[in-house]
């Protein structure tokens, strides 16, 4: 199974999170990991702000912070990085199930929605309840269980 790695999965795994252990178990158990830009622009700002923390408290987490930024950059050399492509940004445009959901959500399900067109075994991993129950509602599998 493909998984397209969402934003809040990445990050509960990368910052050791009781949630993150099964999405390193998903994501272990994939054939193919894809994922987009927004995810990576997602997790470096999440790690800029984590650093910028640091430093004002003067504590020895910025080392932690950069370690963490080695640690995905490693993992995502063997994951395809999908753009934010203008066909997914039209779909993005478009209505999706609960119409309530924020404008970086809307761009991970049409990044899903634009894949799935091109990957029948594509499942989700999220552990964003909106985007979970968008992505089911869209026909897409959602990781973990």
């Amino acid at each position: 199974m493909t998984l397209y790695a969402e934003s809040s999965a990445v990050l509960a795994w990368l910052l050791g999170q009781p949630s993150g252990e099964a999405v390193a178990a998903a994501l272990a158990g994939a054939s193919a990991v894809v994922t987009s830009d927004l995810t990576l622009i997602e997790c470096e700002r999440v790690l800029r702000r984590l650093a910028a923390g640091a430093a004002v408290a003067g504590g020895g987490q910025k080392e932690a912070v950069e370690a963490l930024r080695a640690r995905l950059a490693q993992v995502v050399e063997t994951w395809a990085v999908e753009p934010i492509a203008p066909r997914v940004a039209a779909r993005a445009r478009q209505g999706f199930p609960d119409d309530a959901i924020r404008t970086l959500d809307a761009i991970h399900l049409a990044t899903a929605v634009c894949l799935g067109e091109v990957l029948d075994d594509l499942a989700v991993v999220s552990l964003d309840d909106r985007v979970r129950l968008n992505a089911l509602a869209l026909g897409l599998r959602v990781q973990p269980a």
